[in-house]
């Protein structure tokens, strides 16, 4: 069997022309078959490296023609497998990381203490004080007995970590140690500046300790920074290894924790199903405030609207195409977007209002400089699996792209969060409505879960404050709704040629300002079809910007977000998992409007 020598050595001495240096040292150590990572900085050489016997020492050769590591010593150990993966050479502004000025071990470090002497001062039981300098995920493994350990994640915090020590430490001998050495270099210089008086540090570290004189004193074994994870006291592999997940050393019996699953989870990392989601859900919460902070629409970018021509317009006019698709629009404002030449096609090449469009061609629209509406980032996400994502959406955020918004929309923050996926919307909510919104993570389950909207079976509650009071407890809508825009883009009704909508109503509250809460349940999925059903019978939804009172129609769609808000939200949601065809039902909280004191919402 193979048996590979790995050795450990750093020496702080001044180095110059690193980048030849580092391509000389790889191409060697690569010549040689040696893997592992040399650290190269101006203060100094770090190097872990591993192969053959012979090889390790034309290694050493070559280092030690360098001026001032003509002395390097480094420390032995073997193994039946290469524990690195690959050949490293680094440059580096430090050898160790420690970010303190004025730190120069090449010129000063605190006293050596050599393995055999330490031993003797803890058989003797002398007064002194063991200090860890390792961060805490290596300590885990083992320690001197009794040693005072920081507690901390990287050599980085060591400054702040030991000005918490106390006082009365400054006074006494002091023994620091890490694994090889080489931060006691640094830390030394650092203690005896804030006025530690007796500081010593253990020559060569841990496995020199190991070396020499054993493990007398210490508990449990040495953490390294490679495949072997750690070593005991006689410089052999332990056993123990680090989750694939947290990267937390795991012992032997720790290893055989029901929780451990190689690859994946380990005792210190293992979640439940719940907290899991938990994680991932505060993940896409925290990716989005950081993707909307500040929007993206409301800073100035030139925008490119896609218009594709449906079998319908083959070979008509691209501005008979506007006027149809945007029936809302009239002529006379797209003239003057054709004057500036503002309607591309797929050879970036403007055309004429009067250019012919063929089926499936797309055109873009340019929208220079464009600056959106101000909307809500408050969006909460409340579940997702690999199927689906359920999230409950603030107002005013519009859905998808639309009139005056592309970026600041639902739809273009879920594409960015979960990139490379494209999230689809399974069913739409009005900018201005709040509440459960169901976005499939693939096509196949976008259809699925459609399907359940069209066919009735995913069942929606909302709750709605309108204007005015219903005599009846109960009631219900059944006027057909057009399926074509009108003024602003509203619904009207058409008792003929309308499709066909149903709406129930159950009163929860009548308020003495005038307004009523209810409980709404969309039968049917039309455009605005609550607000038109309420609006139809003389209750108008409060707050709502284009179904006025009286009959009347606004002159907006898209509340602004100082505005006060449409008081219709998405409360309810229940439907089949689309794998599984579990019954799911998800909740949004409901806002304040819909506080009042009395009856809850009805169960089903």
């Amino acid at each position: 069997m193979a048996t590979f020598t790995t050795i450990s050595a750093y020496r702080f001495t001044p180095l110059s022309d690193l980048k030849a240096l580092r391509e000389r040292l790889l191409s060697f150590c690569k010549s040689l078959h040696l893997r592992g990572t040399i650290l190269l900085s101006a203060e100094g050489i770090n190097l872990f490296v591993s192969g053959s016997s012979p090889s390790i020492g034309e290694l050493l050769h070559v280092v030690r023609q360098l001026p001032g590591l003509e002395g390097l010593e480094p420390k032995y150990s073997e193994s039946s497998r290469q524990p690195f993966n690959r050949m490293l050479v680094r440059i580096k502004q430090e050898i160790i990381a420690f970010g303190v000025e004025g730190i120069d071990p090449a010129k000063h470090t605190s006293t050596k203490l050599p393995a055999p002497t330490l031993k003797q001062w803890l058989d003797e039981g002398r007064p002194v004080t063991l200090l860890d300098t390792r961060n805490d995920y290596e300590v885990k493994l083992g320690t001197f007995e009794n040693a005072r350990t920081l507690g901390i994640g990287h050599f980085r915090d060591f400054p702040e970590a030991v000005k918490q020590l106390e006082p009365e430490l400054k006074e006494r001998p002091l023994v620091m140690f890490c694994t090889g050495g080489i931060r006691c270099e640094k830390a030394g210089p650092f203690m005896e500046g804030i006025g530690f008086q007796q500081v010593f540090q253990l020559d060569g570290g841990i496995l020199k300790y190991f070396e020499e004189v054993g493990g007398a004193h210490y508990e449990g074994e040495c953490f390294v920074f490679d495949q072997r994870t750690s070593l005991d006291p006689s410089l052999h592999e332990s056993g123990a290894t680090q989750c694939f997940n947290c990267q937390t050393p795991l012992t032997l019996e720790e290893q055989e924790h029901p929780h451990y699953v190689v690859g994946q989870s380990c005792p210190y990392c293992h979640q439940s199903e719940e907290e899991a989601l938990d994680s991932r859900l505060l993940r896409r919460q925290e990716s989005l405030l950081k993707l909307t902070t500040p929007l993206p629409g409301s800073q100035r970018y030139d925008n490119y609207r896609p218009i594709s021509v449906p079998a319908s317009h083959d070979r008509a006019t691209l501005m008979d195409l506007l006027i149809d698709i945007f029936p809302h629009v009239p002529k006379d404002e797209w003239l003057p977007r054709f004057e500036a030449k503002l309607f591309l096609d797929a050879h970036n090449q403007s055309v004429a209002a009067t250019h012919r469009i063929r089926s499936g061609e797309i055109y873009r629209h340019a929208q220079p400089a464009t600056i959106e509406p101000d909307v809500s980032n408050k969006v909460v996400f409340l579940y997702e699996d690999e199927t689906m994502v359920v999230v409950n959406k603030p107002a005013p955020l519009p859905t998808h792209p639309s009139g005056r918004f592309n970026r600041n929309t639902l739809q273009h923050w879920m594409r960015e969060v979960y990139h490379p996926q494209n999230p689809r919307p399974v069913h739409r909510l009005d900018s201005n409505t709040t509440g459960l919104t169901v976005w499939a993570r693939t096509r196949h389950f976008a259809a699925s879960l459609q399907e359940q909207f069209h066919d009735g079976s995913m069942r929606k509650r909302y709750l709605v404050r309108i204007v005015g009071h219903p005599q009846e407890d109960a009631f219900s809508c059944d006027i057909p709704i057009r399926a074509a825009p009108g003024r602003a883009g509203s619904r009207g009704t058409d008792a003929i040629a309308g499709l066909p909508s149903r709406t129930e109503f159950n009163v929860l509250d009548r308020s003495a300002d005038g307004t009523s809460l209810l409980e709404a349940r969309p039968i049917t999925g039309r455009t605005n079809q609550i607000r038109v059903h309420l609006w139809e019978l003389g209750f108008p939804v409060d707050g709502d910007p284009i179904y006025l009172a009286e009959k009347q129609i606004g002159d907006t769609q898209t509340l602004s977000i100082e505005e006060a808000p449409l008081c219709l939200h998405a409360w309810q949601l229940s439907f089949r998992h689309p794998i599984t065809g579990e019954s799911l039902t998800f909740e949004a909280p409901a806002p304040d409007w819909a506080s009042f004191p009395g009856k809850t919402p009805l169960p089903d």
